[in-house]
């Protein structure tokens, strides 16, 4: 697709009081994560004190918004773990989050009952890595109860496809299932998924890099795009640093 068609779209989004989209500065997502099966080991915290110092410095680096994950979502790793466990976590952090920062947080998870037990605690914003297709239940949980939803572009198998392409058909399906479940479109942001097309005909870090460089042609969607390419490993491919803490400008 050619770029150009996204280039008199106007992109807003409003979640949880943040603005974001054209005419604002970018949003910096600060993301925590209380999940010791998580790949960069410097982004964990299991206690209070390590979770308090943690949102405090991102608060004072200049973070606007933050992530909070309980259950890794690395699809190279095996990672799941209960849902009971996966709230016992995020209530445990989301309420430590809550007394320690005045931003908003949001809250990585898949699942519709965790999201409810997350934003019962306090949290604001829904980050869906299915982008709406792994609960059916989610899309009407973000739409009553959450301030905004952030959703993801992934797929076990993208097979031989045009990366591109088949991340926006992704998104597009995540926005539809948003806006039948009633959530206003200036409640989503998109996220294309970096790093997590780990099945597809070309090596992932092609497929990375590859979306990254043709980004512009997501603004047909009309969504603001969050890109999580921090320490990411196509970064460290390109780079050959295998070590997630050697490549954090990624």
């Amino acid at each position: 697709m050619n770029e150009n068609r996204g280039a008199g779209v106007h992109l807003f989004a409003n979640l949880a009081g943040l603005e974001v989209g054209d005419g604002f500065p970018v949003r910096i997502l600060g993301a925590i994560n209380v999940s010791p099966e998580s790949f960069y080991k410097g982004s964990i915290a299991n206690d209070e004190d390590a979770l308090r110092q943690l949102v405090t410095q991102m608060d004072a680096d200049g973070a606007d918004m933050i992530d909070v994950g309980a259950m890794s979502t690395a699809p190279y790793l095996e990672t799941e773990i209960s849902e009971a466990e996966e709230i016992r976590r995020l209530l445990w952090a989301v309420g430590v989050l809550r007394a320690a920062t005045t931003l908003p947080i949001s809250v990585d998870t898949k699942r519709s009952r965790v999201a409810l037990a997350a934003l019962d605690a306090g949290a604001a914003v829904i980050n869906d890595v299915s982008g709406f297709r792994h609960d059916p239940a989610m899309a009407q949980v973000a739409a009553q109860r959450a301030q905004g939803a952030i959703l993801m572009a992934s797929e076990n198998s993208p097979g031989a496809q045009d990366p591109i392409g088949r991340v926006r058909g992704l998104l597009q399906d995540s926005i539809s299932r948003a806006v039948a479940a009633g959530l206003p479109e200036h409640r989503v942001v998109l996220d294309p998924g970096i790093g997590f097309f780990r099945d597809a005909a070309i090596p992932w870090h092609a497929w990375d890099c590859e979306v990254v460089r043709r980004l512009g042609e997501l603004r047909v969607l009309g969504r603001p795009i969050l890109v999580g390419v921090s320490r990411k490993s196509f970064i460290g491919k390109l780079i050959e640093k295998p070590d997630p803490s050697d490549r954090l400008a990624g």
